[in-house]
């Protein structure tokens, strides 16, 4: 239910949601059913100066700060999904110096992969890990995306890496910038068994 919803942290990671919420940008996806206007993050990455002490680089580390991964979920390696995830998620595996997972889309990855087909609300599309990617049952995962809408994405990502390195759904957490909560894309995260996390609930 929603109380598996982790809440933004307070302090300093809180006031940065505010100001990143500030900077938000309104877009009208063919992802989302009736055009419905929702907010993306590439006015964030295009606002530097995020008000008078918040640059982009401060926002990543108070950010990963304020939600205390290193110690409270104690991850083991940081995976993202192509392409605005790689920005938030290569600074977290910088700062904790954990291995970087990357799931991309077809045909970009240079070894064999494993792949994972799944639907949008307008299509089919699908993520690839490549195989010797270093994961094991004994990792925890922190996925790295900017944005959860409807979820099918980050949840597509979560079953690659249990489906094909055996990592446990209790041992994922997939951490997002922005969570658009009237899509239903959490709740949909936490009713098949993973932790989910934002910064920003819009």
């Amino acid at each position: 239910g929603a109380s598996g919803i982790l809440a933004a942290g307070a302090g300093a990671g809180a006031r940065v949601g505010e100001l990143v919420s500030l900077h938000l940008s309104s877009i009208s996806p063919c992802a989302i059913p009736k055009s419905r206007e929702v907010s993306g993050t590439s006015s964030v990455l295009s606002s530097p100066q995020m008000g008078s002490k918040f640059a982009f680089a401060s926002m990543i580390k108070r950010y990963w700060q304020s939600l205390k991964l290193s110690k409270a979920f104690k991850a083991t390696s940081v995976a993202s999904i192509e392409s605005r995830g790689f920005i938030f998620a290569g600074s977290i595996s910088k700062d904790l110096l954990l291995p970087f997972v990357l799931a991309r889309k077809p045909g970009k990855l240079p070894n064999e992969t494993f792949i994972k087909d799944f639907d949008l609300e307008y299509g089919s599309t699908s993520i690839e890990i490549q195989k010797n990617t270093k994961l094991n049952s004994d990792d925890r995962v922190v996925i790295v995306d900017d944005l959860i809408a409807t979820g099918g994405t980050a949840l597509a990502c979560a079953d690659l890496i249990v489906d094909n390195f055996g990592v446990k759904k209790e041992n994922i957490l997939i951490l997002a910038v922005i969570d658009l909560v009237e899509l239903g894309g959490t709740q949909k995260i936490i009713d098949q068994g993973y932790k989910t996390r934002s910064l920003v609930y819009y």
